[in-house]
């Protein structure tokens, strides 16, 4: 009995070894992963990737990898056609490709400067060769809309596209939309093209096809038209064909909040009394960027105990506007500005109970409420070109109302 049981161990023993030889095998022939980057397999070589570390040069790079000081300096005379050694910046990612033997010898260097190019010092002939190659990028399309359930910004984020798209948009939209002013449930709808890297590494969005918000219960759209076709410009219009791009911009700062309207009794926050509000009173951080909401002329700029740093615009014989309690002026008395350009920082100079520009509209040299006034629109694109831009805007509207449930 005791011989029996012996004799099963040992089979059971032998038959166990077998199985984990078989395992052990297995995993050694197991063929490995082809993986081909920069144009090289990287199976024929000992690859090292790593990043540009403070006070790493080119030259530094190559003597850890036991190449003297001459062979550098011949290297770097060799390529000095095809790639400057002084433009490796810090925190950038470079490959190290070394032979697959026991020399271990450096055999190329790969430098990427950014997502979509990279370098190429080639050393394993007796001469060094340099080549910069562009990474193949490919265009995909994507249709998102439906309720905003938050911010645009978080919106994108949530339908995984970058929040620079936000940016963009809202400069297309912004004679036409106080993006502060979106509810919840505000319906929208966005037609756009992303480009990937290699078919696979997001690089962010490369064109704004279409797109719509639901603004105070009107629809508002935007595509993209090139009216002169020879002179690559773009311009956005309505489903009408009528600009986006009016006279005056909604705000002259972006995402901002309304803390104080225009009116003609007010509870002063500092001064503590009841008077006139002939402004509109804009929230944001210390140094946000001022905007002048329509190109001109800057009438005056200067400082006093209650408007603090200010700057006001003359547009034209009708229209003038100001913006009170900067931080900084940007722009000095006299200067031709453009609509949209930089004139100051917000702040909290003057009578100021925290940071904002209070931002104050003359028609006829009285003080009005921007935001009741009928201001004057952009105009509309008229015979062929309006025959065009319709037939082309037709497909786009259509899917644009289906995303958006329209």
């Amino acid at each position: 009995m005791k011989k029996a049981v012996v004799i099963l161990i040992v089979l059971f023993s032998i038959f166990s070894c077998k199985k984990e030889e078989e395992k052990v095998e297995a995993k050694i022939t197991k063929p490995a992963t082809k993986k081909i980057e920069f144009g090289f397999n990287y199976a024929d070589f000992n690859v090292v990737n790593d990043t540009i570390s403070k006070g790493d040069s080119f030259g530094s790079i190559l003597q850890s990898q036991n190449i003297g000081d001459k062979k550098v300096h011949d290297i770097v005379e060799q390529v000095k056609d095809s790639f400057n050694v002084r433009s490796i910046r810090y925190g950038k990612p470079f490959t190290l490709l070394r032979a697959k033997n026991k020399t271990n010898n450096l055999e190329v260097f790969i430098y990427q400067p950014d997502a979509l190019s990279y370098y190429v010092i080639d050393l394993r002939d007796s001469i060094a060769k340099a080549y910069k190659k562009i990474k193949p990028v490919t265009l995909k399309r994507k249709m998102i809309g439906g309720v905003l359930k938050s911010s645009l910004s978080e919106t994108l984020g949530n339908e995984s596209v970058e929040t620079a798209l936000a940016s963009r948009i809202t400069k297309v939209f912004s004679w036409s939309i106080d993006f502060f002013k979106l509810k919840k449930g505000d319906r929208y709808g966005l037609i756009f093209k992303e480009r990937f890297i290699n078919g696979k590494t997001y690089d962010g969005v490369e064109e704004l096809e279409a797109a719509f918000f639901e603004y105070k219960g009107k629809i508002v759209y935007a595509f993209p038209f090139e009216r002169d076709t020879t002179s690559g410009k773009i311009e956005y219009y309505d489903d009408q064909g009528k600009t986006l791009k009016n006279f005056f911009l909604k705000t002259p700062i972006k995402f901002s909040r309304i803390t104080s309207r225009f009116t003609m009794n007010r509870f002063h926050p500092v001064q503590h009394t009841w008077k006139a509000h002939k402004g509109t009173d804009y929230a944001a951080p210390t140094g946000t960027p001022i905007s002048t909401t329509a190109s001109g002329v800057v009438e005056t700029t200067g400082y006093t105990a209650g408007n603090g740093n200010f700057v006001k615009v003359k547009h034209n014989g009708t229209y003038s506007t100001q913006y009170l309690h900067m931080s900084k002026i940007l722009v000095r008395r006299g200067q031709r500005v453009t609509q949209g350009q930089t004139i100051g920082l917000v702040g909290s100079t003057g009578l100021a109970s925290g940071p904002h520009v209070c931002y104050r509209f003359w028609k006829n040299g009285v003080q009005v409420d921007a935001l009741r006034l009928n201001l004057p629109t952009g105009e509309s694109l008229t015979g062929n070109d309006r025959t065009r831009f319709m037939t082309q805007i037709e497909p786009l509207k259509r899917e644009l109302d289906s995303i958006g449930n329209l």
